[in-house]
């Protein structure tokens, strides 16, 4: 399991949150990681999700 360290993370294609509703694919910090184990990013101060967290990658991934 990846660590919160507010680094930049993408989300795989499809990725829902803890809703259930699709999440836009694009670069997000990754906030924290919470006791229950559901990852929050922010895409900016107004915009974030919970996701799970093998739903994320990091951004060296893509490089």
């Amino acid at each position: 399991m990846m660590s919160a360290e507010n680094r930049d993370v993408r989300v795989k294609p499809e990725t829902r949150n803890h809703k259930g509703f699709f999440v836009l694919e694009g670069t997000y910090s990754l906030v924290d990681i919470d006791q229950n184990g559901w990852a929050l990013i922010c895409l900016d101060e107004h915009v974030c999700h919970y996701v799970d967290p093998d739903d994320l990658q990091s951004q060296e991934n893509d490089r």
